[in-house]
């Protein structure tokens, strides 16, 4: 059966919200009411698909959409170990972040913002799904944190030492052994306008970090990396780092350098973070550059929900499908036994054993029977005799046909149950329906339910009886003596589908439906005999197909309350399109030119910003390998710094 279209509740309207805001909104509710319950191929990727795109619109696109102008976030990821910590502790010249094996395996992740970007954080602007703890770990946080998930909590610390504009988020380690710190980097890289990866000189080419870096890749977000703990000598790990990264599709992240160096109060020395400070420093204090980087992360999440939303359209067709597969296998095994049951009324089956020996003992096998031999007239005769005369009692006749067909129906649904079953078991989809029930046979009550269902067949075919007997006078008589027995034949003669047999030679069973029928036309005459033997034929097939509907509706509702077959494919591929035109249009709108760092003075310089030699030279702000040019200097042969950031960096250049 098709379901009906429902409206769901959860889809905006197609005229909800104008512009990238507005379509980005509306993919965003047609992904909230998708599910893939159903275990079709692929489901599992679909389902993690859809998870990443619904947390991505939640946690960073749909909020920087809504406030541009917000502090650009910058989350500090990295590989077990690698100096996340200390990194983020160094550059702020405090310990904000605890580092290495001072923290305990689940920690809420530390997001540090300058005081007066606090409200940006505080509220659920960003990561609304994560509580919002304060205060610096382990001194001045709120007394209720031991309540609190830290895997789904974040704690903010305030810092001057931070630039405004500018938010440093230390994320727990992307390989870690806690399955839910490790889902929680994940989130926190893709809720980043700006990622900054750390590695290490023996670590860098793990595959978990690069499985994260390929799929920041793959969606143009805007990454710079970090390799801690460079020994003087170790030249070569870069230039195989490098060349990972332009063979992964990062050739224009920026690469910054940090060497192996001793701490003091569990600092790094400022030489040692300079060039990253330095970096960070001129980008918190260039709003047309953090909005740059903001924007091309922005459009390529934008993109990727694009691709994205595609592929679960796809797999919503699959759900639909997979459902329609599932209820087609539930169909043809209930019809087949409704078909069962129509074949085994039909053929005369039914007129043998039981209800043979208890009709013969209703009509006897003398004189009526040779009268239905010898011809109308006398049958008339006979059954006028018949019905004032005292033959057995009728009901035996109909316990014994209640019985034979109640038999029939029910072997019918064990039958239809049993190959459902087999069928779905079969199925991967339909073997995870079957968890915990028990289908393979018929219903405990299908018994009660059929003995109910024969008897009112029965109670149709004595009150079409009754019915005609009441349109004709001149039966009248008849009916005085023999409803019941009117009633018995023509439930006999609905079991016989050859109902214009002229003769013995057809079999006793044949013979009983003659005798039948004689009985009837000598009552009721041929034409309204052929009508009623039709109408108690039909009431019987619809009680019988009602009651298997039913059945059958022991497997379809497992569908039903999954709702597969209302997923919308299309509707999504069109929000989609709608996301894709909305979003050239939003580029096509913008200024043209790439912004360079800003000249003017910083009033917040990250620890180590601007370090200088003992000889009085600055220190180095390294893009890549070789390259010393301080940032807001002018682009290098390479392509330079802002270029770098910015995806610009030519691929030709020496």
């Amino acid at each position: 059966m098709t379901e009906p279209e429902v409206s769901d509740p959860h889809v905006a309207p197609a005229d909800a919200g104008d512009g990238l805001l507005g379509t980005l909104e509306r993919l965003q509710a047609r992904l909230g009411a998708l599910t893939l319950p159903l275990e079709a191929p692929g489901v599992d990727v679909a389902r993690t698909d859809r998870a990443a795109a619904l947390t991505q619109l939640d946690d960073y696109l749909l909020p920087r959409l809504r406030a541009r102008s917000a502090p650009l976030l910058v989350v500090v990821g990295g590989s077990t170990g690698a100096g996340k910590s200390t990194l983020v502790n160094s550059l702020l010249g405090s310990e904000v972040s605890a580092p290495g094996v001072l923290r305990p395996t689940t920690r809420a992740p530390v997001l540090v913002h300058h005081p007066l970007d606090e409200r940006w954080y505080s509220t659920d602007r960003v990561l609304p799904g994560l509580a919002r703890l304060t205060g610096h770990p382990g001194a001045g946080a709120r007394g209720d944190d031991a309540q609190v998930d830290p895997a789904r909590a974040l704690r903010l610390v305030a810092s001057d030492a931070l630039p405004r504009g500018l938010a440093l988020l230390d994320a727990p380690d992307v390989d870690s052994v806690d399955v839910g710190n490790r889902r929680l980097a994940a989130q926190l890289l893709d809720a980043a306008d700006l990622w900054l990866f750390v590695t290490t000189a023996a670590r860098y080419a793990d595959a978990v970090p690069w499985d994260l870096l390929h799929r920041a890749a793959a969606r143009h977000a805007q990454v710079a990396l970090v390799v801690d703990r460079v020994d003087p000598g170790t030249e070569e790990v870069v230039q195989d780092l490098r060349r990972m990264m332009d063979e992964n599709g990062l050739p224009d992240a920026p690469l910054f350098l940090v060497p192996e160096a001793p701490l003091t109060d569990g600092l790094l020395p400022e030489h040692a973070v300079a060039d990253v400070a330095t970096w960070l420093t001129a980008l918190g204090a260039d709003a047309p550059a953090r909005e740059a980087v903001a924007t091309a992360t922005r459009d390529g999440v934008v993109d990727d929900l694009v691709r994205r939303s595609h592929v679960l359209a796809d797999a919503a067709d699959v759900q639909v499908a997979t459902d329609a597969r599932l209820r087609r296998t539930v169909a043809a095994a209930y019809d087949d036994g409704a078909a069962h049951v129509r074949a085994a009324t039909s053929d005369g089956a039914m007129l043998r054993g039981e209800v043979l020996a208890r009709w013969q003992e209703l009509v006897g096998t003398g004189d009526l029977l040779r009268s239905v031999e010898q011809g109308v007239g006398r049958v008339r005769d006979a059954v006028t005799g018949f019905f004032r005369g005292t033959p057995a009692p009728a009901p035996r006749v109909e316990q014994a046909i209640a019985h034979g067909l109640a038999a029939v129906v029910l072997d019918a649904a064990d039958e239809a149950a049993e190959r459902t079953h087999a069928a779905w078991r079969g199925d991967p989809a339909g073997a995870a329906l079957l968890q915990g029930l028990d289908l393979a046979r018929a219903s405990t009550t299908l018994r009660a339910e059929v003995d109910a269902q024969v008897r009112g067949w029965q109670s149709d075919v004595l009150e079409l009886v009754r019915e005609q007997g009441q349109s004709r006078r001149g039966t009248a008589r008849y009916l005085s003596f023999g409803v019941n027995v009117a009633g018995v034949s023509l439930m006999v003669l609905a079991f016989a589908s050859t109902g214009g047999l002229t003769g013995i030679e057809v079999g006793i069973a044949g013979g009983t439906a003659v005798v039948a029928q004689k009985l009837l036309e000598a009552v009721f005459g041929d034409d309204a005999v052929r009508r009623l033997t039709v109408e108690a034929r039909e009431r019987l097939d619809a009680r019988v197909t009602d009651l298997l509907a039913r059945e059958a509706e022991r497997y379809t509702a497992q569908l039903d309350a999954l709702g597969a077959a209302r997923a919308d494919g299309a509707g999504l591929r069109a929000v989609a399109a709608d996301v894709e035109r909305a979003a050239h249009a939003d580029r096509a709108g913008r200024p043209a030119g790439t912004p360079s760092a800003s000249s003017r003075a910083v009033g917040t310089a990250l620890r180590g910003a601007g370090w200088t030699r003992g000889d009085g030279t600055p220190g180095t702000a390294t893009g890549a390998p070789g390259e010393t040019t301080p940032p807001g200097d002018e682009p290098t042969a390479r392509g330079g710094w802002w270029r770098r950031l910015l995806g610009g960096r030519p691929r030709d250049d020496a």
